[in-house]
C-alpha cells in the first residue's frame, strides 16, 4: 500500500525500505489528491527522525516545497525544526564536475537551498504530476506557483 502521508513515507524508509521508491510513492498520492485539505493533511504530521541528517532536512524541504507549490494555508510548523537543516551543503548529485555543482546551486528552489539542499529546479517531479495538475485545472482549480 502506498503511503498516504510524508510521515508514513519516512516510516517506510526506517524499515528499510528505498527511501526514494517511499518517497515516490508518496508524490503520486499526494499529486493525486484533489483538494487542499488532503494535501495540508498529507503533510501535516512530522515525519520521525532517521538519524542521516540529510534525509531528515530533505523532510522538511519537501513538506515547504509542497505547501507553497500547492497553495496550502501553511507550511507544517516542523518543517522549520533546526533539525531539519543541514550544516553542510548537499549536492544531490553523483556528478562532481564544478559546472553540476554551479547548476544545482543555481537551479536550486529556496525550499531546499535555504536549508543547505542543491538539486534541481523540479526536484519532486513524477510523471503523475502533469495528469494530476490537468484534472485539478479541469475542476477549477490550480496550482498557485507554476511548475520551474
Amino acid at each position: 500500500m502506498r503511503p498516504a502521508t510524508l510521515k508514513q513515507a519516512y516510516e517506510r524508509i526506517l524499515t528499510n525500505a528505498r527511501g526514494d521508491f517511499a518517497l515516490n510513492e508518496f508524490l503520486d498520492v499526494f499529486y493525486n489528491l484533489r483538494s487542499r485539505a488532503a494535501r495540508a493533511a498529507a503533510l501535516t504530521e512530522e515525519p520521525p527522525l532517521t538519524g542521516d541528517a540529510r534525509q531528515d532536512a530533505y523532510a522538511g524541504a519537501v513538506a515547504e516545497y509542497l505547501a507553497r507549490q500547492y497553495g496550502l494555508d501553511r507550511v507544517p510548523a516542523w518543517a522549520f525544526n533546526p533539525n531539519r537543516y543541514l550544516d553542510l551543503p548537499w549536492h544531490v548529485t553523483d556528478i562532481r564536475a564544478p559546472g553540476m555543482i554551479e547548476y544545482l546551486t543555481y537551479a536550486s528552489p529556496g525550499e531546499f537551498r535555504c536549508r543547505n539542499i542543491f538539486t534541481e529546479e523540479r526536484p519532486l517531479r513524477r510523471a503523475t504530476q502533469g495528469a494530476a495538475d490537468a484534472a485539478m485545472a479541469a475542476e477549477g482549480m490550480q496550482r498557485t506557483a507554476p511548475p520551474k
